[in-house]
């Protein structure tokens, strides 16, 4: 693991900006975009907590406890996936959201293959079963593609017009962008960039989430698979969104949790793809959405800061 004070080096962190860490403030930092539909944010805090808890909380539910937007979800080890996982996700009946899913068309209204658009319309017409139904199918399918071929088996999202978006090309991106603690862990990053294939580190855990979440004012489901690295001096979270129902199409998270003062510095590092940012004033629509990203981030680590002060 490195030293806060290298990671403050290495990102360019100053005296002043230490010093508002040390208050509990929120200091941000430059996390490079390298495609048109990358947004991106970093953000340090110091919470009153060890690594070990902060990442205690991280394997219990994924944060969910904490996050407002939450409706449901679940974690899941490895082994234990299965279609029963998905089956407290359920629409709303009777929902804008579920008559919408049942007549989806492609487009930008949902992240869907054209496989997918296909089966939906061929249940939907037959009755056989209900949209909650439909969609636990299609997030299994999705589940078991990515499990067995990793970033390769992630579908394409049919954008209408013959234009399909591969999100597995965005997470590749991402996976091999130059992050802050890939030089400390090369091994972990080359599994993360390669799963399933490569050989995991000794050490590494991994597990499964499925949420369902308000996303822009709308139920979304996402799947999410997760590393976590536990060394006597640190914890290292890495996190993929490698489905989400709409908005966005994938995201990669990297959470690096150091001993510090009396609990724990989190380096937080956020890389998030959406097409909503390209086209027509694509650079103002970048600076809103990075600022948007930083906010949603800086919100989630603010109530985890404060979560650990209401137990001590």
């Amino acid at each position: 693991m490195p030293t806060p004070q290298a990671l403050f080096t290495q990102i360019g962190i100053n005296q002043k900006d230490i010093q508002l860490i040390n208050q509990g403030e929120t200091v941000l930092f430059n996390v490079t975009s390298n495609i048109e539909t990358e947004l991106t944010a970093g953000v340090i805090i110091y919470v009153p907590a060890t690594p070990i808890q902060v990442s205690a909380l991280i394997k219990k539910d994924g944060l969910a406890s904490l996050d407002p937007l939450a409706i449901s979800g679940g974690v899941t080890p490895l082994n234990a996936f299965s279609l029963n996982t998905l089956n407290s996700f359920n629409f709303a009946q009777g929902s804008t959201e579920e008559h919408d899913f049942l007549n989806a068309t492609p487009g930008e209204q949902f992240n869907f293959s054209p496989e997918e658009y296909q089966s939906i319309k061929a249940q939907a017409s037959t009755q056989s079963l209900n949209a909650s139904d439909i969609y636990r199918q299609l997030l299994w399918q999705r589940w078991q593609s990515y499990r067995h071929l990793g970033l390769k088996g992630i579908a394409s999202y049919d954008r209408g017009n013959n234009r399909l978006i591969n999100p597995g090309t965005d997470l590749t991106t991402a996976a091999l962008a130059h992050d802050i603690a890939s030089d400390y862990f090369p091994e972990v990053f080359k599994a993360w960039l390669n799963y399933p294939t490569a050989n995991l580190p000794k050490g590494v855990e991994e597990s499964y989430t499925w949420s369902n979440r308000l996303v822009q004012s709308r139920p979304s489901a996402i799947l999410t698979h997760r590393f976590i690295i536990s060394e006597p001096n640190g914890e290292l979270i890495l996190g993929r969104q490698f489905y989400s129902g709409h908005s966005f199409n994938v995201n990669q998270l990297t959470i690096t949790c150091l001993p510090y003062r009396d609990g724990a510095i989190l380096f937080y590092t956020n890389r998030n793809f959406t097409d909503q940012v390209i086209g027509f004033g694509s650079a103002l629509k970048h600076l809103i959405g990075n600022n948007l990203a930083q906010n949603q981030v800086v919100d989630l680590l603010k109530t985890l800061q404060q979560n650990f002060k209401n137990h001590r």
